[in-house]
């Protein structure tokens, strides 16, 4: 095992430190990729629910329509300023379209959590507001990877 391998190893959060994380986070970085292979990346709002991110996304938007060609998807949460610091999760896949679109509120049980978590977090409300303007994207990751600088001075 090479030296970067087991730095890597060290600085992993668990599943548990992992899980708070992403709930506490508020916004994350989403990258898309254009027809020409281009990548975009935008800032966005999610909620997660130990398995999965859950994205409340503006339907007429480029990463909307990026999605709806090529459904791969990269998503970054971070935080930190000094260097021993920087923590974050960085999770990969494919995203699925969930409910109708735009979501006007028609009754959906896969999105009775997510729309809680998600009113409550960003709104202070326990029912979710509908504009018929957004729609419910979910990464279920393939691939996550995480780090946590503060492991490396004992601060975490």
């Amino acid at each position: 095992m090479s030296v970067a391998q087991r730095r890597g190893r060290r600085i992993m959060m668990t599943d548990a430190d992992r899980d708070a994380y992403l709930t506490e986070q508020r916004t994350c970085r989403v990258a898309t990729v254009s027809p020409d292979g281009m990548p975009h990346v935008a800032a966005l709002w999610f909620v997660w629910d130990g398995t999965s991110l859950w994205f409340y996304s503006l339907t007429r938007s480029l990463r909307w329509s990026q999605l709806r060609r090529d459904p791969r998807i990269a998503v970054v949460v971070d935080d930190g300023v000094e260097y021993g610091e920087l923590r974050g999760v960085e999770l990969s896949g494919e995203v699925s379209f969930v409910g109708e679109i735009p979501r006007t509120g028609e009754v959906c049980a896969e999105l009775d959590s997510p729309e809680q978590m998600f009113a409550s977090k960003y709104f202070g409300l326990e029912s979710m507001p509908h504009d018929g303007r957004h729609g419910w994207l979910r990464l279920t990751p393939q691939a996550v990877r995480s780090w946590d600088f503060r492991k490396l001075s004992g601060q975490d």
